[in-house]
């Protein structure tokens, strides 16, 4: 098999780390997310990880903001999994676009359980260095999110 060459900011990459990047996202956001382990942020994030959206108002830009996030999500909805719709890979880069979709057990944004399924979309990019993830940028449909939960008017 013959794999070919990228140079991205004086680094050599083959088209074979592009996949092991994504295979990286993939696996972190199913852990997390999809499963509710939460110390795959101990396993795939960078200690020096740099939340450039973070998840919610108050969350960290560091690793314990997207455990939190997962936390918050997990407490809520005991169901919540994360489908990947998709997924780029360029250099050290990969892009997701994922529908997220719960049934509300629990309290989510000052909410109590209603009992609904709730859905999530939005795009990330997260930046990788060796087999870590060191950078995350998204953006989720918040005012969907807000919205399902009657926080403002349709």
């Amino acid at each position: 098999m013959v794999h070919r060459a990228h140079r991205i900011d004086d680094q050599l990459m083959t088209d074979n780390d592009t996949t092991q990047n994504k295979q990286l996202v993939e696996t972190f956001i199913q852990d997390l997310f999809t499963k509710g382990d939460l110390d795959a942020v101990n396993r795939y994030l960078d200690p020096n990880f740099v939340n450039h959206d973070a998840p919610f108002p108050g969350a960290s830009a560091g690793p314990e903001g997207m455990r939190l996030a997962a936390a918050m999500f997990r407490a809520a909805l005991p169901d919540w999994h994360s489908d990947i719709e998709q997924l780029i890979a360029e250099g050290d880069l990969v892009t997701e676009r994922f529908t997220a979709r719960g049934t509300q057990r629990g309290e989510l944004m000052g909410v109590p359980a209603t009992g609904k399924t709730l859905v999530l979309t939005g795009i990330q990019i997260f930046r990788i260095d060796g087999d870590r993830i060191v950078e995350r940028w998204g953006r989720l449909d918040e005012v969907s999110l807000l919205h399902q939960l009657g926080l403002i008017p349709s």
